[in-house]
């Protein structure tokens, strides 16, 4: 067995995970929090806006759907630690954190005309967040566990560049290096680490064209988080396997 091929026996859909999602209060996800919750989960609904992270768990409350709230802001590390001391109060640990929470910003317009702040500000958010994120909780990820990285198809390396938000493409890129790295390292622990494109989904990042719903670009999660998985350090799109 490859370093990478990992066995991960605590995947059947009767066992109710403890599961975080980050940026989780609306698109795609909100729809990851809600479906993960319909299957029976103990759902973390992490949001960095506590009234807007509280009007989504009342939202799903209406459609008689438990979630829990925890305010996060994957770019503040005290924030983090912060919500990590409230996950270990209140779960002890958890099976599979989702680094969804993410940001595309309209002044992205252009590697080498941009401002270095919009650079830093979608590194900070895109990349060093979710490595703060992996470190900060990884003491409470045990054997078995999953870390799961929304990343997108703009971030690969082998099609071609689309010409779109470079900087949120660069991070991407980036995000994915993480992803394959933190896989190889967290083998030996049993933890798998995958990224995964959810397309291009109607969300407000991804604008009114888009062909996607948001369902539709949360199911890989939702499977990634559930399914019988027995590879690591992999990207996903519509449960397969994909290029880096």
């Amino acid at each position: 067995m490859s370093k990478l091929t990992l066995t991960i026996t605590s995947t059947t859909m009767t066992e109710h995970k403890v599961i975080l999602v980050t940026g989780s209060n609306k698109g795609i996800g909100f729809e990851v929090v809600r479906q993960l919750a319909r299957l029976g989960h103990h759902v973390i609904l992490a949001a960095r806006d506590q009234a807007k992270g509280q009007q989504a768990v009342e939202k799903l409350l209406k459609e008689n759907l438990t979630v829990h709230f925890i305010a996060l802001d994957v770019t503040d590390e005290f924030s983090i630690r912060h919500a990590v001391e409230e996950v270990k109060r209140k779960f002890q640990h958890i099976d599979v954190l989702i680094n969804n929470a993410a940001v595309l910003l309209r002044e992205d317009q252009s590697v080498s005309a941009g401002t270095s702040e919009v650079f830093h500000t979608t590194m900070r958010t895109n990349v060093f967040g979710p490595v703060q994120m992996v470190r900060n909780f990884l003491p409470l990820i045990s054997s078995g566990g999953r870390i799961i990285m929304t990343s997108s198809g703009g971030g690969s390396m082998s099609d071609p560049v689309g010409g779109w938000s470079p900087v949120y493409c660069v991070s991407k890129s980036s995000l994915n290096a993480v992803t394959r790295h933190f896989a190889y390292e967290l083998a030996d622990r049993n933890i798998s680490v995958n990224a995964y494109c959810p397309g291009w989904v109607k969300t407000d990042m991804g604008g009114k064209s888009a062909p996607r719903t948001a369902e539709q670009g949360a199911d890989t999660a939702v499977w990634l988080a559930t399914a019988v998985i027995s590879e690591s350090g992999k990207f996903f799109r519509d449960r397969m396997v994909i290029p880096w």
